[in-house]
């Protein structure tokens, strides 16, 4: 099993002292904490006690097969999930300690601290500069010199600054895809959030642009805390700091990436992780 998922890792090209210098903070308190965390969408279990803590300024890569229930447990994040009919919610999902399905955590506050990047880029169809200045206007912010520092400093920290300073009036659409979803990530960090979720992010990208935007993330760990759900074992080998394996509603197993892939508990990862389903 062990050669199996080393094979795994090399492919990966996963080198966890260079990659994850954040392991090693498991004393941190987490920023999100889950404990019999149950779903349902109608008569459907989607979630079943789910337990998994979100650790401050790392990088947890969510993995599993479709339908396993990982984008369900991002959106419940940030509530988002609750916009869909029929959805039951029971158990308990605090942040920083917070309950957030209590009436004193509003929604609208939630959403603020929590961004979120979609699988397909959904830039707004106006400029470049609207797109950012779009949250902050929503908050109260007017001021066009304070705009103006928010849209470069989150261009700046979406990497994406030198290619588009010169084109802030163009158009959104106007961009190639990979550059639609560092815009969307540079739109999610002007609200200033504490963590980012981000859903196949990359799944819609070309090679280059996917390099891109997993550089990015490797950057933004400094910063933020990131949820990343993907399908793709081996940018969650690179990126992340711990991994997380959903099957069928539930978390199978969940730790520090280097083991998931090298070492797992559960013969059902090393399944999924050497490709023998999903």
């Amino acid at each position: 099993m062990v050669q199996v998922m080393e094979r795994t890792r090399e492919r990966a090209g996963l080198r966890p002292a260079e990659r994850h210098p954040a392991i090693g903070a498991a004393s941190a308190p987490p920023v999100f904490d889950a404990k019999g965390l149950n779903l349902w969408y109608g008569t459907r279990h989607a979630l079943k006690n789910i337990d998994l803590p979100i650790r401050e300024n790392e990088v947890t890569a969510i993995i599993g097969p479709s339908g396993c229930g990982k984008s369900t447990y991002l959106k419940t994040l940030n509530r988002m999930v609750e916009l869909t009919d029929g959805v039951r919610i029971s158990g308990e999902i605090q942040y920083r300690g917070r309950d957030i399905f209590g009436r004193g955590f509003p929604v609208e506050e939630l959403r603020t601290k929590v961004g979120m990047v979609f699988q397909k880029p959904n830039p707004f169809p106006k400029s470049i500069y609207d797109n950012i200045a779009y949250g902050p206007r929503i908050h109260g912010i007017r001021n066009r010199k304070i705009l103006d520092e928010i849209v470069e400093k989150s261009l700046r920290g979406a990497a994406i600054w030198e290619e588009v300073k010169d084109r802030l009036g163009t158009n959104a659409y106007s961009l190639s895809g990979g550059q639609q979803q560092r815009i969307c990530i540079a739109r999610a960090l002007a609200i200033e959030p504490d963590v980012i979720l981000m859903d196949e992010p990359t799944s819609a990208l070309d090679p280059i642009s996917t390099l891109k935007v997993e550089e990015l993330v490797q950057e933004l760990r400094a910063g933020y805390s990131i949820v990343i759900v993907t399908h793709n074992m081996q940018q969650a080998a690179r990126i992340s700091d711990r991994t997380a394996f959903f099957l069928n509603g539930e978390v199978v197993e969940s730790g520090e990436t280097d083991r998931i892939f090298s070492n797992p508990d559960d013969r059902r990862t090393e399944d999924y992780i050497s490709g023998r389903f999903g």
